[in-house]
């Protein structure tokens, strides 16, 4: 029998019909499994359940009653169900919104694996370009806003490693909204400068040799470099 992995059951669960709860009716949603446990501690059995939050449902609305008049503790059940043998179940909550921060918002959770999917693209095309020397794209890239982060933080990263000095301009005159990247992109821009033997005149800011002691473009002494 094939282990099922947090994924196989997640994505089992999101194309099958789900189970209505049998004290209310109501159609139950899919709860990841926080690390922690009750019962017997032995663990949850799956990453996912099913669970009935339907707040008029009848087996959490007489379980305050229940358990306050049976073990003097203010708490109430929430129906359960297992995704794999269907085992209708109950576990405890201890208010009206306990265990509600584990309900997995579907949309958020396509909209995550969307992002994901477009991020993993996006890398792998950023890598074509690398091995293909194609600075112009991984540039593009680097300046558009509209990418994502980590693809626009790779791309910083392989523009010091292969860009010519032709890049820096384009970069020093943009501004990134991130500091992370404006970061990541002074690192590459050293980089570059380290390959091609050159460095950025404190004065005019024009590209001299790195050794100059007076700048071409502006004519001003140099500093010492440190």
């Amino acid at each position: 029998m094939a282990v099922l992995t947090r994924e196989d059951v997640y994505n089992k669960m999101v194309n099958e019909k789900k189970p209505v709860c049998p004290h209310c009716g109501q159609e139950m949603v899919i709860w990841e499994c926080p690390p922690m446990t009750f019962s017997d501690g032995l663990g949850w059995g799956t990453p996912y359940l099913y669970v009935c939050f339907y707040d008029d449902c009848p087996l959490y609305l007489e379980g305050w009653k229940n358990i306050m008049d049976n073990y003097a503790n203010v708490a109430s059940y929430r129906c359960i169900c297992d995704p794999t043998s269907r085992k209708m179940d109950c576990m405890p909550v201890f208010s009206r919104d306990g265990g509600k921060g584990y309900i997995i918002d579907e949309e958020v959770r396509a909209r995550e694996e969307a992002r994901k999917a477009a991020e993993k693209k996006g890398l792998e095309e950023l890598q074509a370009c690398y091995e293909a020397a194609d600075t112009s794209t991984i540039l593009k890239t680097l300046l558009d806003k509209h990418i994502l982060p980590a693809i626009r933080a790779k791309a910083a990263e392989m523009i010091g490693e292969i860009g010519g000095l032709d890049v820096i301009e384009p970069i020093r005159n943009h501004v990134f909204e991130n500091e992370v990247l404006n970061t990541n992109v002074e690192v590459s821009i050293q980089l570059i400068h380290k390959r091609h033997y050159t460095k950025e005149c404190p004065f005019c800011a024009e590209i001299i040799k790195a050794r100059a002691v007076v700048c071409k473009h502006c004519g001003k002494d140099l500093p010492e470099d440190k």
